[in-house]
């Protein structure tokens, strides 16, 4: 019991240290004679320009490297995007500053914000202690999360979980709402684009088809992660999410929460606990030191390290990455 209270008192402690990413803003650009769009985080991004092609000019809010749940805009990202013809932003609470944002913009701007989100069935939010994967998750329907615009930063307890990209099956939507707005700014180049997404979406459906196949066939269906990102991961190809921490990734766990998950691992002879690139893994390594267990990165894929920019990684690849982490963990 002694030794007990002392590596909890060693992972509660690091909270602490979490480290917090900072940076600008990445350098905005208007193009003339293309459809100058801003998004406020990579998969939309990289969605963007994969159907947009040629004839879109992609901004991403967010530098290399910068965690989304660290960041806010400034006054020069207002000015910025009035310019652009479509803002895309994943909505259902992720962007806290998306209201103000709004209201901020110049009243001679044109630019559309589009909700990267809308349409697909939202999973409610709830605190760590309460996350055991898709048991705890509750559908919505398109409406119920889409009314957390106002939200500081990005606390997202007690809301709707907002990370849908993560799964195939929503990335798959999301794809879709950005190739309607293209269509809709640009209708001349529809075929172009239409086209476009198709390549996408029948890269995503395979994907999807990977994802399903592959843990159907695991023995195990418990993961241990650093926060609840995963959740529509979880819902849509059978896994239970346990987070240490809440759906923001600077949340702090309690005494419970850790004493409850390395019961979880022992109970469920779970080998791996996952953690990020973009936030520290103190926590997530130190509880895996002391449940004699190993670590395995699990992305998020909230935005890409200034490595992976350099190495040519996308949404793809490190979806692909994290289905053979997955497998390894669930095996």
């Amino acid at each position: 019991m002694k030794k007990s209270k002392t590596w909890l008192t060693i992972l509660l402690g690091a909270v602490i240290i979490l480290t917090t990413a900072c940076g600008n803003s990445s350098a905005v650009k208007i193009e003339e004679g293309k459809v100058n769009i801003v998004t406020s985080f990579y998969p939309l991004y990289y969605m963007a320009k994969e159907i947009g092609g040629d004839h879109v000019n992609v901004m991403n809010l967010i530098p290399s490297g910068v965690e989304p749940h660290d960041w806010t805009p400034k006054s020069v990202d207002l000015q910025n995007v009035s310019q652009a013809q479509i803002m895309l932003y994943q909505g259902a609470g992720f962007e806290g500053w998306i209201g103000d944002f709004k209201n901020g913009l110049d009243n001679n701007s044109k630019v559309k914000l589009i909700e990267a989100s809308k349409g697909i069935s939202l999973i409610e939010g709830t605190n760590a202690e309460e996350e055991s994967g898709h048991g705890h998750e509750h559908g919505h329907n398109e409406e119920s999360g889409h009314h957390h615009e106002n939200e500081e930063g990005h606390s997202h307890e007690g809301g709707v979980d907002p990370h849908t990209w993560v799964s195939p099956k929503s990335a798959i939507v999301m794809a879709e709402n950005v190739k309607k707005a293209l269509i809709d700014a640009d209708s001349s180049n529809k075929a172009y684009y239409e086209e476009r997404h198709k390549q996408l979406h029948d890269k995503l459906v395979t994907l999807d088809k990977q994802y399903s196949d592959s843990i159907k066939q695991t023995s195990k269906k418990d993961i241990i992660v650093s926060h609840h990102a995963f959740g529509y991961l979880a819902r849509d190809y059978g896994i239970n999410q346990h987070a240490i921490m809440g759906i923001a990734p600077n949340a702090e766990p309690r005494a419970q929460d850790i004493l409850r998950l390395t019961k979880l691992v022992e109970e469920k002879q779970i080998k791996y606990i996952f953690f990020e690139e973009l936030v520290s893994d103190t926590l997530a390594k130190t509880l895996a030191s002391e449940a004699k267990v190993e670590t395995l990165v699990l992305n998020p894929l909230e935005g890409l390290t200034k490595e992976q920019e350099a190495a040519g990684d996308n949404y793809l690849t490190l979806m692909e990455r994290n289905l053979q982490h997955l497998l390894k963990a669930l095996q």
